[in-house]
C-alpha cells in the first residue's frame, strides 16, 4: 500500500471560481481521504468539470485554498501534477503518435524509468497491447479513452481525477476502468469521478456528493 506523508489526498477550503459576472463554484470545501473514492453527481454545467480543472492546475481559482497529497497548489503546483492523473473530455493524446509513442512522450515528460516496461504494462492493463503500434487517429473512441487512462496511470500517480470517463466504454472497457480503480483505493490512493452515472457512482464510490449551483452537498 502507498504510504502518505500528508494526512488527506485533497484538502479544499472556500473554493470560489468565476467566470466573469458567471460564478460556477461558490465557497466549496471538500476533505477526502486516502484510500476513497469520490463520485461527484450534477447537472451539466454545475462546474464539475470546472473543479476537476482546478484540482488538474489547468485552470486557476479565484480564491480558496487547495491542498493535494500535502501539497499546497498555490506554492507548488509542479509537485501536484506530478501526484496525479487525469482523464478529461479530452484525450490529451496526438492523433499521428502511435499508442506506444504517445506513452512514451508522457513517460519522458514524467522522467520514469524503464519506460518500455512500463509501457507495455500498461497498454497491456488497458486492453491495447496488440495496438501499441496503431495510430491514435485509427482508434475508436472507446479505444481512446482506454489509451487516455493507461496515460493517466503511466506513472503511477498518487490521486486520479476522472472526468465522465465511462462515456463511450463498452461493458469490457468498464470492467477494466472498474478493476484500475480498484486497484487504486485498495492501494491506499484515491479518486474523484465525475458521472452522470447515478447507479454506477453510487457501486463505485465510497462517497457521494452532489454539486449544485455552485455549491458541494454529501448525497
Amino acid at each position: 500500500m502507498a504510504k502518505h506523508d500528508s494526512g488527506t489526498a485533497i484538502s479544499i477550503k472556500g473554493l470560489k471560481k468565476s467566470f466573469g459576472e458567471n460564478p460556477v463554484i461558490w465557497d466549496l470545501d471538500l476533505e477526502l481521504e486516502w484510500g476513497k473514492f469520490l463520485a461527484l453527481f450534477g447537472a451539466n454545467g454545475s462546474g464539475k468539470t470546472t473543479l476537476l480543472k482546478i484540482l488538474a492546475s489547468q485552470i486557476q481559482a479565484d480564491s480558496g485554498q487547495i491542498i493535494i497529497s500535502g501539497y499546497d497548489q498555490a506554492k507548488n503546483p509542479r509537485s501536484i501534477r506530478r501526484n496525479i492523473g487525469v482523464v478529461g473530455h479530452q484525450h490529451y493524446l496526438y492523433d499521428d503518435l502511435t499508442c506506444a509513442e504517445n506513452l512514451q512522450f508522457y513517460g519522458r515528460l514524467y522522467n520514469l524509468s524503464q519506460i518500455s516496461k512500463r509501457i507495455n504494462s500498461v497498454l497491456s492493463r488497458v486492453d491495447l497491447g496488440q495496438y501499441s503500434g496503431r495510430k491514435v487517429k485509427f482508434l475508436s473512441h472507446g479505444m481512446q479513452k482506454r489509451l487516455a487512462l493507461g496515460r493517466a496511470i503511466l506513472h503511477e500517480p498518487d490521486i486520479l481525477l476522472l472526468d465522465e470517463p465511462e462515456g463511450g466504454l463498452d461493458q469490457r472497457s468498464l470492467g477494466i476502468l472498474h478493476d484500475i480503480s480498484s486497484e487504486w483505493t485498495s492501494s491506499n490512493r484515491s479518486i474523484i469521478m465525475t458521472t452522470h452515472n447515478h447507479d454506477l457512482g453510487n457501486r463505485w464510490s465510497d462517497n457521494v456528493s452532489i454539486l449544485s449551483n455552485g455549491i458541494l452537498t454529501t448525497g
